[in-house]
């Protein structure tokens, strides 16, 4: 049976929600294995990594190096050694170390993948390029494969058994590295879910006027997070980390709502694979509506009460 190697994310010792769907995803190519990078797993992570079918879990303890990528992708390929396929979440430093371990071992890498399957005894992905505006299929010709996948691309689902997710240390030697880590300062972390992760995403762009409290507002209610074009983030409006668009932050959540949004090319780049996309725009012509599922012509600061007082009024609020 092929081994699958799953890097864990884990946010103070708490499995994130896209490992959960990386190991759905991993049973259907072989037997999982996870592999968790930092401190010594506690007893509810292993629990959670055993219900969604981790065999065993691996871990690694490489200090403050394992921020550093080339230690990490070392730590990694040390741990996934016997393994022919490595499962990654596709964030902005997976995909340098998966890089950089596809190098250190001649597999064949793809990330940003939607999917993958074994086709012919190979792995094939399916992903979305040049903005969304392609589906293709990739199919991996070396002995061993590497895929980085996109949070919310694969729903999670527990095993009716969790599998026995027996904890093994593996000692490994950190390489030389160019970089050398000085100091590290915790970031502190808004609350919900984080942006690239949220299953709910409710953007507001130059519309808003820079008020925001509306989109936060339904974004609180549809239990999501809190999103934003470019030309809000160069205002000053908002923060940078809420940037969704091709230099900022790629989503692809079940539900997108962009208010005040027109729908440039950098914005639909970073969404326009999300499962159902809702626009509220006062320009009837705005690009935005010809991607968008639902498109409501109107001033969001009217349209977005309304919608808000029926969410509540839905849910018994």
């Amino acid at each position: 049976m092929t081994t699958v190697a799953v890097l864990v994310e884990q946010r103070d010792g708490a499995v994130a929600r896209p490992t959960l769907e990386t190991l759905t995803l991993a049973r259907s190519l072989g037997t999982p294995v996870a592999v968790w990078i930092g401190a010594e797993p506690g007893a509810e992570a292993l629990a959670h990594l055993g219900a969604h079918g981790a065999t065993e879990v691996r871990h690694l303890d490489a200090g403050d190096a394992g921020r550093l990528p080339k230690v990490r992708a070392a730590a990694l390929g040390a741990a996934a050694s016997d393994a022919d396929v490595v499962l990654v979440t596709s964030t902005f430093l997976n995909k340098e170390v998966a890089t950089l371990l596809a190098l250190e071992t001649g597999a064949g890498v793809v990330v940003d993948a939607a999917g993958a399957e074994i086709v012919d005894g190979r792995v094939e992905t399916t992903q979305t390029v040049f903005a969304a505006t392609w589906n293709v299929r990739t199919r991996i010709n070396a002995e061993r494969a590497i895929v980085g996948l996109r949070p919310n691309t694969t729903q999670a689902a527990a095993l009716d058994e969790p599998a026995a997710a027996t904890p093994k240390t593996v000692i490994f030697e950190a390489p030389e590295t160019p970089e050398t880590l000085v100091s590290v300062e915790p970031v502190p972390q808004a609350e919900g879910v984080p942006l690239a992760e949220a299953p709910v995403v409710v953007s507001g762009g130059r519309g808003t006027n820079g008020d925001y409290a509306l989109v936060r507002e339904l974004a609180d209610v549809l239990g999501g997070a809190v999103g934003a074009s470019r030309d809000a983030t160069d205002e000053g409006w908002i923060s940078h980390e809420h940037m969704v668009g091709q230099t900022g932050t790629t989503v692809t959540p079940a539900l997108y709502v962009a208010c005040g949004i027109s729908g440039a090319v950098h914005h639909r780049g970073g969404m326009q694979a999300s499962g159902t996309i809702v626009a509220v725009n006062i320009d009837p012509d705005a690009p935005i509506f010809e991607i968008a599922d639902l498109g409501v012509v109107g001033d969001l600061n009217d349209v977005l009460p309304q919608a808000i007082a029926a969410l509540k009024e839905a849910r018994g609020a």
